[in-house]
């Protein structure tokens, strides 16, 4: 590579997605009040997920000049409604149940700061069908998950047992997973940062 790449997130999906794609690439987690930023937002999902990918790129591209820096974010909306990450066990369960047997879209953003300003952007979107679940199925799944959903704005991996949460998925496997890898590789390459 002849730039120096930097994730602007503290997700180790994102972080895996970008090694497992042979990019080495220092993660630096973001200093923004994301909750915040999302109450003071008026906008379509879109552009929320977009403002804050390019929050999170812009505030590490502060402490980190010359270098390329990835900033991504993801926006979960059920009929309207904008849902955040859980804040505990039994907010991830209430969450499961209010999903459950639903249809939501997930938006996931991802942009990349250079030199002071966004160089380049993409928003994607998947469409996931969640199976009616039991509450005993909730119970157990998040038993068995852990505290690592927590992480995650729909309360599942999909990439682990989360795939079990769903009836039909429609859209990339990498935007659900919280990053528009393909888009973001055709970017670096047609950048000359990475061997076309």
């Amino acid at each position: 590579m002849s730039m120096r790449l930097v994730l602007a997130s503290g997700s180790p999906a994102r972080r895996a997605m970008l090694r497992q794609a042979g990019l080495v690439c220092q993660a630096v987690k973001p200093d923004v009040d994301e909750a915040a930023m999302k109450r003071a937002f008026v906008g379509e999902a879109p552009a929320l997920a977009l403002h804050l990918a390019a929050a999170k790129a812009m505030r590490v591209a502060a402490d980190e000049p010359g270098a390329l820096v990835i900033g991504a974010d993801q926006v979960l909306v059920c009929e309207g409604e904008i849902f955040g990450k859980p804040g505990g066990m039994d907010e991830a369960a209430a969450q499961l149940r209010r999903l459950r047997g639903r249809t939501h879209t997930l938006v996931t953003a991802v942009c990349v700061w250079r030199d002071g300003g966004m160089a380049w952007s993409d928003v994607a979107q998947a469409r996931l069908s969640m199976r009616g679940l039991s509450d005993e199925f909730i119970e157990g799944y998040l038993r068995e998950e852990g505290e690592a959903v927590l992480g995650c704005v729909g309360v599942y991996r999909l990439e682990g047992l989360g795939a079990q949460l769903f009836s039909a998925i429609e859209g990339d496997f990498f935007t659900i997973l919280g990053l528009n890898l393909l888009p973001l590789l055709g970017f670096l390459r047609a950048a000359g940062v990475i061997r076309a």
